[in-house]
């Protein structure tokens, strides 16, 4: 996962600009909601407001995070989805 965006101000973009395609593969929501966890337990900031009675787990917070596109990632090389398998 690429995180260019630093602030937050974009929706989820791919490394030329073009919107991320949206993510239909449970699988590679786990992936991503994961490594943004990471980045999250490291110290990086939420990029959604944090609801007094939403999520408090990372993981959670990281979560809503991809669910509403407000992060950035890049697919790997040769990923064709879960529709051409």
């Amino acid at each position: 996962m690429v995180d260019n965006d630093i602030l937050g101000t974009g929706a989820a973009q791919d490394t030329d600009g073009t919107p991320a395609p949206p993510i239909t593969s449970r699988f590679l929501f786990v992936d991503v909601a994961a490594q943004r966890a990471k980045q999250l337990r490291r110290g990086a900031l939420p990029r959604i407001e944090r609801q007094p009675v939403g999520p408090h787990k990372l993981e959670r917070v990281a979560m809503e995070e991809v669910r509403k596109g407000a992060i950035q990632y890049t697919l790997p090389t040769g990923y064709t989805g879960p529709e051409h398998r």
